[in-house]
C-alpha cells in the first residue's frame, strides 16, 4: 500500500490516508516496540519521493521536505506508539495484536501528518525553507521525544508543532491554549522496610502495612495543606504490594504513584515533601523509608506567537478554534519546548468513548482537514520566519 506519487486528488488522497490509519490501527505496537510500523512509515514516504533522514533511531522516523535551500527549517510531529489494552471495539481493522490496541489514537496522528508530507511534497517548489516531519516512538512512556532529539533530527528548526486527537469534541473542532496546556508528570516509588512476626504479636514486629497505610494518607496533605488552593497538584497513589499470606505481618511494604503539576516551580518542591513524610513516619515506626523519584515530562507551555499563529491558520482552513483548560494528563512534546518555540494543539475527532479506552473509536473524516492544515500551518510558518527574518536584515539606504 502506498502513493507512486502525490496527488492533489482529494478522494483518492483521503482514501489513502484512511487505509493508512487503519493499517496501522490493525497492528499497533508499544513504545520502543514500533519497528514494523517505522518500516511503513518509510516506505510510505519514500513512495512518495519524501527523503528520510540517516538519523540513529531504533524507532520512529523523521522525513523531510526541502524547498528553498537557504530558508528556516520548521517540524510537525505525530506520535507512533500504541497502548497495553485489549480492543473491544469489533471491526475489520481491529487490532491483530492481542492486548495491544491504539487507543490513544497515535494511528490518526500519524496518518494525518504523513498527508501533510504528502502534500508539502506537491508544494516543494514554493516551500520557503524545510519541513522535518518527525513520528516519534514511545511517547506513552513520557521519554520517545529524547530519542528524536538525541538524533540530531531536530538540529537547526526554529519552529514545531504537534497534534493530539480530542475524541470527546466534533470534527471540525479546533483546540488551543497559550502557556501552559498539559502537566509535568512524574512517577515516584517508596520502598518501606519494617520488622515482619507473626499476625498474632504484633508487638513484635513493625508493621510496614499501617506504616504504608499512614504514608499514603497523609501524602494527601501535601495537596490540601501545603499548596495553594489555586494551584492544580495531584499525588495518586496506583499500586500497593506488601505480605504473601494472611497470618504473617510482612518485612516490606512498596507503594507507587504518580504527581502531576502544572507549574514547574511546585513541580520542583514535591519530591522534597513527600520525602518528609516518609521520613516522619518510618521514624516514628521505627523503619526505614526510601522515595525513588522518576522525573517525567514537564509541562507543555505553547508559545505564545506561534499558538496565536496556529489558531489563525485554523480558521482560515474553516475549524471552529476554542480555548480549552489546562489537563492533567502529560505529553512529552513538552521536552522538544524547552530548545524550540511551538504549539501543540488539539484536533476534534468525534469518538464516543474517551482516550485509553479499550471501546475508543474517532471519525476517520477528521483526517484529511488536519493534513491539509498542518501542511498549511508548515509552510506559512516557514514564510512568516523568512519575512521575519527579511524585515529583520532589512536597511534603509
Amino acid at each position: 500500500m502506498g502513493l507512486n506519487i502525490v496527488t492533489d486528488n482529494k478522494n483518492e488522497l483521503e482514501s489513502h490516508l484512511i487505509d493508512v490509519r487503519r493499517n496501522l490501527h490493525a497492528e499497533p505496537e508499544l513504545s520502543n516496540q514500533e519497528i514494523k510500523t517505522s518500516k511503513k512509515i518509510k516506505k510510505w514516504l519514500e513512495n512518495a519521493g519524501i527523503s528520510v533522514l540517516d538519523v540513529p533511531l531504533k524507532t520512529g522516523v523523521i522525513g523531510e521536505v526541502r524547498g528553498q535551500s537557504d530558508g528556516p527549517v520548521v517540524a510537525i510531529r505525530a506520535d507512533i506508539d500504541a497502548l497495553a489494552i485489549n480492543e473491544e471495539v469489533v471491526s475489520p481493522f481491529q487490532s491483530n495484536i492481542p492486548g495491544v490496541m491504539h487507543a490513544c489514537g497515535h494511528d490518526f496522528h500519524t496518518a494525518v501528518i504523513i498527508g501533510a508530507a504528502y502534500l508539502l511534497k506537491n508544494r516543494q517548489d514554493r516551500i520557503k525553507g524545510t519541513v522535518r516531519i518527525v513520528f516519534q516512538p514511545a511517547e506513552e512512556t513520557g521519554h520517545g521525544a529524547k530519542s528524536i532529539i538525541a538524533s540530531g533530527g531536530l538540529e537547526g528548526v526554529e519552529a514545531i508543532f504537534g497534534l493530539h486527537n480530542d475524541p470527546l469534541s466534533e470534527v471540525g473542532v479546533f483546540g488551543v491554549k497559550d502557556g501552559v496546556l498539559t502537566a509535568g508528570v512524574d512517577r515516584f516509588e517508596i520502598n518501606i522496610r519494617g520488622k515482619g512476626s507473626h499476625a498474632a504479636r504484633p508487638q513484635e514486629g513493625i508493621d510496614p502495612i499501617v506504616i504504608a497505610a499512614e504514608i499514603i494518607s497523609r501524602l494527601q496533605s501535601i495537596v490540601s495543606r501545603q499548596t495553594k488552593p489555586s494551584e492544580s497538584v495531584v499525588i495518586s497513589v496506583t499500586q500497593i504490594r506488601s505480605g504473601n499470606t494472611w497470618n504473617v505481618i510482612p518485612e516490606t511494604a512498596y507503594l507507587e504513584g504518580t504527581v502531576r503539576t502544572l507549574k514547574e516551580e511546585i513541580r520542583q518542591t514535591i519530591p522534597g515533601k513527600i520525602e518528609r513524610v516518609i521520613k516522619g513516619i518510618t521514624e516514628t515506626y521505627g523503619a526505614v523509608g526510601e522515595l525513588v523519584w522518576h522525573a517525567g515530562p514537564p509541562s507543555v507551555n505553547n508559545d505564545t506567537e506561534w499558538t496565536n499563529f496556529a489558531s489563525h491558520i485554523a480558521e482560515t482552513n474553516g475549524y471552529k478554534v476554542v480555548e480549552i483548560e489546562p489537563t492533567s494528563g502529560g505529553e512529552d512534546f513538552s521536552f522538544y519546548q524547552q530548545s524550540i518555540r511551538g504549539a501543540f494543539v488539539n484536533i476534534g475527532v468525534a469518538g464516543e468513548y474517551g482516550l485509553h479506552h479499550p471501546r475508543y473509536t474517532l471519525n476517520e473524516e477528521a483526517i484529511l482537514p488536519a493534513a491539509y492544515y498542518f501542511a498549511d500551518l508548515a509552510e506559512r510558518a516557514l514564510n512568516k520566519i523568512y519575512a521575519d527574518k527579511l524585515a529583520k536584515d532589512y536597511k534603509p539606504s
